[in-house]
């Protein structure tokens, strides 16, 4: 799935720091007070920037089994994931959140066993997707979605980097061992999945304020967040409820548009 311009951008010594950080983030989260939106939200983009593949997703599994699309690199694969969870067919990512085992489709113009979620990952520009299961032992807890715009393979160390950020996430999310674990993982994804919720409507507000798209308002909404170590929910929550001005957030975009190809 690799991007051979984007690889020798963050080739070498660049891609051991990104990859350095990332475990970093995804580590803190064993031994602090952490934000499960931020976890996932900074895993997804972690695998953009370290794997180079052109989008990531990841949803998690509810106490009820139903899954719930927690975290995206961008519109398009938003839309994608939601479009898999809703629709009775299923796709590579619902597949992988069943049954544990890792999907991959290296090319989605050939036939699979999801043809109307092919059809519409496509008419995004993907052409390849891998799914990795989050999962502790027995337990799966959700998917994380790789997604490819040039239809190339993960190399077998690209999947082992993707397997061991999927294995790391989940140990944080898991970390709680008592007796009341499991109502405190549902309570746990309840809030990320109202945070998640709120950033939506964020990005709505911003994209109207600032007449941008969506992915663009996202940016903007991450970087503002990260330029001043702030969690992304309590940052969304007061955009929504007007205790936030948007023009303050979108100040980030004269300081540093958004690259390209970046979201």
């Amino acid at each position: 799935m690799n991007d051979p311009a984007s690889t020798e951008a963050v080739s070498g010594t660049g891609r051991e720091d990104l990859l350095t950080q990332s475990f970093v983030a995804l580590a803190d989260t064993l031994v602090d007070d952490y934000d499960v939106v931020d976890l996932l939200d900074n895993l997804v983009n972690s695998c953009v920037q370290v794997l180079q593949v052109t989008h990531a997703g990841l949803m998690l599994i509810d106490q009820r089994g139903s899954l719930h699309l927690m975290a995206s690199s961008s519109e398009a694969t938003r839309v994608v994931e939601l479009f898999q969870i809703q629709s009775a067919e299923g796709g590579p990512c619902v597949e992988a959140s069943k049954t544990g085992a890792t999907v991959s489709v290296e090319d989605l113009g050939l036939p699979t066993p999801w043809p109307r979620f092919a059809e519409t990952a496509m008419s995004v520009g993907f052409k390849a997707v891998h799914a990795i299961p989050l999962r502790l032992r027995s337990e799966v807890i959700g998917a994380l979605n790789l997604f490819s715009s040039n239809g190339s393979s993960l190399s077998p160390a690209d999947q082992r980097l993707a397997r061991a950020l999927a294995d790391v996430a989940t140990i944080g999310i898991l970390q709680q061992r008592s007796v009341h674990r499991s109502s405190l993982l549902a309570e746990q994804l309840q809030r990320a999945l109202n945070a998640r919720i709120v950033i939506e409507q964020a990005k709505g507000v911003l994209a109207e304020y600032g007449h941008l798209d969506m992915d663009s308002a996202f940016w903007a909404l991450r970087r503002f967040c990260r330029d001043n170590n702030l969690k992304i929910g309590h940052v969304a929550q007061s955009l929504v409820l007007r205790e936030r001005a948007a023009h303050e957030i979108l100040a980030v975009l004269s300081k540093r548009p958004p690259p390209h190809g970046e979201q």
